[in-house]
Parts: structure tokens; sequence; C-alpha cells
């Protein structure tokens, strides 16, 4: 059985699991929502929805989610956030670019889980190892979803799975983006590549740190994990029996 028809299978049976009828995600016009969207339709046919929601995006995003559901028959609606965001940021104390900008995926969490419980479907998320790895999502954003599968696959194997799903070549070549400015792009965000920052991921979980050469790197993707720790883990909370 192959990766895809494996993770296919996942998504179905916790769907199935958790009493709901399918899944609902965002499409972004990127590889990793690609990729979701085409394993969702493997695994529920025409009980899944795909969310375009555009916050002050970047034009050609609409074209390539077309190519993809166009390829795939996946259905899609469309819920523009422009309006929504700019009332909210208007009635804010000012606040910095990075502030603002995490409102945007904050407010598609709401949206997509807004069709979940109108529909009793589950939020599959798009976020992929090496994202999650280094903290390279917004906390009850992006990151707000009841299901990853992609999460323990790195960007490149993101991209080879792609391959295996047969998703449009103009996705995977599409520089990865989180979409939260015009012309922000994920790896100059990061100050690295999804490459390098792989193969720093795949050394550092074989205990071959020795064997990396990049150092620097090394050390920029170990305080990125550091600090990504409070994203991943379940709220801490606290606990009287264990009171004296």
């Amino acid at each position: 059985m192959s990766l895809s028809d494996r993770i296919s299978n996942w998504i179905k049976d916790r769907i199935t699991e958790a009493g709901a009828k399918g899944a609902v995600f965002g499409l972004s016009g990127g590889l990793d929502s690609a990729c979701v969207a085409v394993l969702c339709h493997n695994a529920f046919g025409d009980n899944l929805l795909g969310i375009t929601m555009p916050c002050e995006s970047h034009g050609d995003d609409e074209k390539y989610v077309k190519l993809l559901c166009d390829k795939f028959n996946i259905k899609t609606e469309d819920v523009c956030l422009d309006n929504v965001y700019k009332e909210l940021v208007g009635i804010l104390a000012e606040g910095d670019d990075l502030s603002r900008a995490n409102i945007k995926p904050r407010l598609r969490m709401i949206t997509l889980y807004y069709y979940a419980n109108n529909l009793n479907y589950l939020t599959i998320g798009t976020g992929n190892k090496s994202e999650l790895t280094v903290g390279y999502f917004t906390k009850y954003g992006d990151g707000g979803v009841d299901l990853l599968p992609l999460g323990d696959l790195t960007k490149t194997e993101v991209r080879q799975l792609a391959l295996e799903l047969d998703i449009p070549q103009e996705l995977i070549d599409r520089p990865p983006t989180a979409g939260l400015w015009h012309g922000q792009t994920d790896e100059n965000e990061l100050g690295i590549t999804y490459e390098v920052l792989d193969k720093a991921i795949v050394a550092i979980e074989n205990n071959k740190i020795d064997d990396f050469e990049d150092k620097d790197v090394l050390q920029k993707v170990l305080k990125f994990k550091k600090g990504a720790l409070h994203k991943l883990v379940v709220t801490p909370m606290y606990k009287k029996s264990g009171e004296k």
C-alpha cells in the first residue's frame, strides 16, 4: 500500500471514530493544502469541503486553487475575510506587523470550525513536520485543527508525496508561503531553505548532530525547536492534587 493510501485511510479512520461525516480544510494554493485536499478526496469522495479564505491575499492564490480543484473535482467555497480583518485591526490597539499578520490564520481557524460544526466534519490541518519542528505556524491559527495528516512528513517528503498524488507541477514548483503579507515566503522568513532545514531535522532525530557540517544552521534549528515546544503540547494546567 502506498504512503498516500495509508494516510488517506488514517484520515478516514480518525474521522469515522469521531462520529463525523467528512473533512473540511483550507485551500491556499500551496503544496501542503493541495496534498491534504487530494488525500481527503481519496478518503471521503464528496464528503469534504475546501475553503478558500482570502485575507489581503496574493492574487495568484485563486489560480492555483482552481488548477487543483478542476483536476480532482474538489468541492470548494470562498469566504473573503478582508473586511473582517480590516474591521478587527481598526478597533485593536496598535501592534507590530507580526501581531497583525497572525490575526489572519486565526480568522481562518474560526471559519473552518464554523463549517466543521455546521456539517459535522473534522478540520484537517496542512502543517508539515518541518513547520511543526521549528514552530513555523500560528498557535490557535493554522495550528488549531483536529487532524494533521502531514505532521510527520518533512517538506521534502511532502514534495515526494505530491508526485505520488499527481499534484500539478505548478503547485510543486511554487515557492512556499504562509501568505501573511505580500512578497512573504517561508524560506526568506526562516532564513533557511527547506532542503537544509529537513537535513538538519533528520540529523537531530537520528542523533547524528556531529555529522552535520553547518553548525550555525544546526544551532539555529535547535533554537527554533526549543522555542516551538509550547506550541506543540497540551496547554499546561494547574493540578491541585500536586499541593502538599
